[in-house]
């Protein structure tokens, strides 16, 4: 009788490294360049963007490149410049513009999670796009590649070291079929309807008084109304604590 398999671990995603070779992988971080460069860093105001920044994992790239795309339809060709020859983080593979990352692991997730593998959220570079995938890892036995693609000719993407090239999370395919779309009137949802004018009128007045408020007297001020969870305040939704995110200084903490 042969060796009982041993079942893989309920909510654990394990990465198995290939012999010889080193990946690194962090969770998903809340900070972005453009966000903290938005004026009084008001881009983090937006809560709805800072769970989809740090809603995942993130693989690390081992060494510096940078590639263009040269040609023109039908013959396009990708340039690349290696800071380590020997090892190249991406490579040509598929055609059509796009640059592939090796992830040099099998990544393995419990029975019915699948990875949904992208790039970085709310990262966007010039020039590069990436490309999203699910991947089930709940039974496949082999690696798989991150692609981007090309989206301007004759400019230079530079990935660095330590940068991110993938970000994935788990999913669950089986719940698609679980949900459908339903369109109906708000009137037909009378306690709805009456939360949304009462956010409405407390919108109003609060964009009043800010508006009648002058410049440096508006710095810093926001309604938090969903990050509170509503307008009672009462928080309703997932934290920061929750997500186990590093959560970026507000300008409403000074």
């Amino acid at each position: 009788m042969g060796k009982k398999t041993r079942e893989r671990d309920a909510g654990t995603i394990r990465i198995h490294r290939m012999a010889g070779r080193e990946i690194e992988i962090e969770p998903a971080p809340v900070r972005r360049g453009w966000m903290d460069a938005s004026p009084d860093r008001s881009a983090y105001r937006c809560q709805p963007l800072n769970i989809a920044n740090s809603h995942g994992w993130q693989v690390l790239c081992p060494s510096e490149f940078r590639v263009r795309l040269t040609g023109s339809a039908g013959a396009l060709e990708l340039e690349f410049e290696y800071e380590d020859p020997r090892n190249p983080p991406a490579v040509s593979h598929f055609g059509l513009g796009v640059v592939t990352f090796f992830i040099p692991a099998l990544i393995t997730t419990p029975a019915g999670v699948s990875l949904y593998v992208t790039g970085p959220a709310n990262a966007p570079r010039h020039g590069i796009t990436p490309l999203s995938g699910v991947v089930e890892t709940d039974w496949l036995p082999f690696t798989f590649t991150m692609n981007w693609r090309m989206t301007t000719t004759n400019h230079w993407v530079t990935f660095r070291k330590g940068d991110p090239f993938t970000m994935f999370f788990p999913v669950r395919l089986a719940d698609i079929e679980r949900y459908e779309v339903e369109i109906s009137d708000l009137d037909d949802s009378p306690e709805l309807k009456a939360n949304f004018e009462a956010y409405s009128r407390d919108r109003a007045a609060f964009l009043k008084d800010f508006e009648a408020r002058a410049p440096e007297d508006q710095l810093g001020r926001w309604q938090r109304t969903y990050i509170k969870g509503g307008l009672d305040g009462i928080s309703k939704g997932v934290t920061y604590s929750a997500l186990n995110l590093s959560r970026p200084k507000q300008p409403s903490d000074d």
